[in-house]
């Protein structure tokens, strides 16, 4: 839920007014200034509450001569409370302790190189605090010194209007409704594990800085902000904006920064966004164009294709909670039973053959996966073929290793097999690909079926932001064997491998309708018909 901006002038509660009528009386007289922070800080995040309070007060504000200060391990109820007083009063919310770990991890420097600081004395000096406001009660505890110290009870206060003046900070709050806890609830206790209510602590207190300082807050599910066309939105409305994130999602602040640009900069996927999975599934059509024997797709041309690829993902919604994206899964280059010219078993059809192809896809929302069949030549070597059809925002690759032959072998007198190592090869040239021409990230599917096709499979390298790394499941023949092939390929999977599934129109006895592919576990997130 994303909360409206504080208007300029802002009605505080008679919290506010009584709390600083009397802490002016306090410094004879003298009214206590608070100015908002006016130019962006960059990015900054946060999943303990200290560090997550120092960030949005960075973030929303210049100077406060009257600061809320509460021992970090304040209860739940008592929180709440104080961020309240904080939002309304427009007041800076800190927390007194010591963060986890190394503070410095958490802030990102500015464009004048200054960071977050790390601890509350530190930006109570920075924002200029002369009087700190604690808990009615704890006058003389522990409080760091050289201030006026006022205690208050916020629960005892009325709410009258007060004008504290006009301005806000351009900062927005990030939060992953995926992964944080509730922040406020109606007891003001946090619900769930002791790291949970930590979290939710953190998602109260900056939010209260951030809303005091007249900035806004958003969710972005998943915490990343390259996931769906929405969050992509989200991410084009900050710039200009401090950031303040809050959950173990967003990562540290350089990768948020360098994905909030993807974001904001990168063209996006059909179907919005710029991540393959999970905000989408997709089904596809296999084949190459204009050759009937290798799939359902070279059965009709290329506008019967996309509307037949279309009515499938039509067929597949119904089931699904995720968006369903009609794809192609293309052969671009074709094993073959003689050497050809280049002697490497393999027919490479021409890019310019399947431009028409892959532009009417791009036009009619439809991704486009590009299938290689080398033979003895290596997966890199003939990806690098298509580069120019690669570097298309829609179009991703695949790599077959059942026709990956080594020197003197044959197709069709043994099945090929492919070495981690190449895999990995091919992926850093791919991913490097999306980086150099800033696409969104690719679909990159290992076709499989037995578990000699690749070798050292633990060695596959699924790290790379840019590639969504997809094994797909060839298996046909009966349900039982297609189950059986589909839960000994995830045995020992790499980290960060999706799964996808092969329907064999003509093989498969029976083919499986949409709703039965979609009740195998886990679900697919690629579906293709041969």
């Amino acid at each position: 839920m994303r909360l409206p901006p504080k208007p300029a002038a802002v009605l505080a509660s008679a919290a506010a007014a009584a709390l600083l009528a009397g802490v002016a009386a306090c410094q004879q007289d003298t009214a206590l200034r608070v100015e908002f922070a006016q130019e962006p800080r960059g990015v900054m995040t946060a999943d303990d509450p200290v560090r997550a309070a120092l960030a949005a007060s960075y973030a929303g504000f210049d100077l406060a001569e009257a600061a809320l200060l509460l021992p970090a391990g304040a209860s739940g109820e008592q929180t709440v409370e104080f961020a309240r007083v904080a939002e309304e009063a427009r007041l800076p919310l800190l927390l007194d302790g010591a963060p986890d770990g190394d503070a410095a991890e958490d802030s990102h420097p500015d464009d004048a190189g200054s960071t977050a600081p790390g601890t509350a004395a530190e930006e109570l000096e920075r924002l200029g605090t002369t009087t700190l406001i604690v808990p009615e009660g704890t006058e003389d505890g522990a409080w760091p010194g050289g201030f006026e110290i006022v205690g208050v009870d916020p629960a005892d206060l009325a709410l009258p209007v007060l004008d504290i003046g006009a301005g806000s900070a351009p900062v927005h709050l990030l939060l992953d409704p995926l992964g944080a806890p509730a922040a406020d609830q109606p007891d003001g206790s946090a619900s769930g594990t002791e790291g949970e209510n930590g979290e939710a602590v953190a998602v109260t207190v900056a939010r209260a800085n951030v809303l005091a300082a007249g900035g806004q807050d958003a969710e972005l599910p998943g915490g990343d902000p390259r996931r769906d066309g929405g969050t992509v939105a989200t991410a084009k409305e900050l710039e200009d904006r401090s950031v303040v994130a809050i959950g173990p999602s967003f990562g540290a602040p350089e990768q948020l920064q360098n994905r909030l640009t993807t974001a904001a900069t990168v063209p996006e996927l059909p179907g919005g966004g710029q991540l393959a999975f999970p905000s989408r599934r997709m089904v596809a059509a296999y084949g190459s164009p204009g050759v009937p024997s290798l799939g359902v797709l070279g059965e009709q041309d290329v506008d019967e294709a996309i509307a037949l690829v279309q009515d499938y993902a039509r067929d597949y919604q119904q089931y699904s909670d995720e968006p369903v994206v009609p794809a192609f899964e293309i052969i671009a280059t074709v094993a073959s039973a003689v050497a050809g010219p280049d002697g490497n078993y393999s027919t490479e059809i021409d890019p310019e053959t399947l431009r028409p192809w892959v532009d009417a896809a791009g036009e009619a929302g439809v991704y486009v996966v590009l299938d290689l069949q080398p033979g003895t030549t290596d997966f890199r070597t003939q990806a690098m073929l298509y580069e120019d059809l690669l570097r298309e925002p829609h179009v991703g690759l695949a790599l077959d290793p059942e026709w990956r032959l080594e020197d003197g072998q044959r197709h069709m007198e043994q099945i090929g097999s492919v070495s981690a190592e190449e895999i990995n090869q091919t992926a850093d040239w791919l991913a490097n690909l999306v980086r150099e021409h800033e696409l969104p990230q690719k679909v990159f599917i290992l076709h499989q079926f037995t578990l000699s096709m690749i070798t050292e499979r633990q060695d596959v390298d699924a790290s790379h932001e840019e590639l969504a790394v997809t094994l797909h499941a060839d298996g046909n023949g009966s349900p039982g064997a297609k189950m059986e092939t589909w839960n000994r390929l995830q045995e020992d999977l790499p980290d960060g491998i999706w799964m996808a599934w092969k329907n064999f129109i003509d093989e498969d006895d029976p083919t499986f309708t949409p709703e039965q592919t979609y009740e195998v576990e886990p679900r697919p997130w690629f579906v293709s018909y041969q």
